[in-house]
């Protein structure tokens, strides 16, 4: 379990899986023989070259709050993956015992979109409800965001009907604008094209910085190519303006970068490496 801190905030990562199964899907340009190569690339690579995906939630803990980004696939849930269909994890046990949360502590849950796998954990399935997994916590979610999800069907499941209605079911839902502020030191920024209304966080305190992307960046090897899209960005063209707009800022920066999917180290930050850019850990 890694972890971070920022200022007097703290940043923990709660793993519900790792695989390499994805990647030949999801970006098909990452070629094994190629990103091998790279040295600094090799610890988010298996042993064959195949790019590694991480899915693990962010739980920021500042003085008054706890914050929750990304509630990741969740158990029992029909979804047209079979690896992730009715699956069955010890997440919920890793975030109460290993990170030290109690679900009852959480205040805020954020998903930065609302694809499978950053909100399966919103719910549970107590007999035939699913009902919220944080009894105690405002689920935020982009106004925009919404605005596409509640039209538009999800290839991989009744991902909406089954962790996200459910919520605005219980009254406990709040749309928010993509630069909402979510206490002094936890504020989100827009960074669209994967989905329509995706958002990244950013943590200040005490003049370090830390920014978690959301899916801007799936894996480093986009650090390294902003131009490699995935088969899930919506708006391709845009998710790469986002992503490089994203690195231009930040190169040189020393605010570290967290992958929402980022297996090996988890995080960096980015430096300029020729024409290109890296992340440095």
């Amino acid at each position: 379990m890694l972890s971070w801190r920022v200022g007097d905030v703290e940043i923990i990562q709660v793993v519900e899986l790792t695989t390499a199964s994805l990647g030949p899907h999801l970006i098909p340009q990452a070629r094994p023989d190629y990103l091998s190569t790279i040295p600094w690339m090799i610890p988010f690579l298996d042993s064959s070259g195949q790019i590694i995906l991480s899915v693990h939630s962010l739980i920021i803990k500042t003085k008054e709050q706890t914050v929750v980004v990304d509630t990741c696939i969740g158990n029992d849930k029909e979804r047209s993956y079979p690896k992730w269909n009715k699956m069955q994890s010890d997440f919920m046990n890793r975030f109460t015992d290993r990170a030290g949360c109690q679900r009852s502590e959480v205040d805020t849950v954020l998903c930065t979109h609302m694809h499978v796998d950053h909100v399966g954990w919103n719910t549970y399935r107590v007999d035939d409800q699913w009902v919220p997994t944080f009894p105690n916590a405002e689920y935020l979610f982009s106004e925009r965001e919404w605005d596409y999800w509640k039209t538009e069907k999800q290839s991989y499941g009744p991902v909406i009907e089954d962790s996200v209605t459910p919520i605005f079911d219980a009254e406990i839902a709040r749309l928010v604008k993509s630069d909402h502020r979510i206490s002094d030191e936890v504020s989100l920024f827009s960074t669209p094209g994967h989905t329509p209304g995706h958002v990244s966080v950013r943590i200040v305190s005490k003049g370090e910085e830390a920014i978690i992307t959301g899916d801007m960046i799936h894996h480093p090897c986009q650090i390294k190519h902003p131009d490699w899209t995935t088969s899930a960005d919506i708006e391709a063209d845009k998710a790469v303006s986002t992503r490089t707009d994203f690195l231009k800022k930040y190169a040189g920066q020393p605010s570290l970068i967290i992958g929402t999917h980022f297996a090996g180290p988890g995080a960096g930050r980015i430096v300029r490496d020729g024409s290109s850019f890296r992340l440095d850990y």
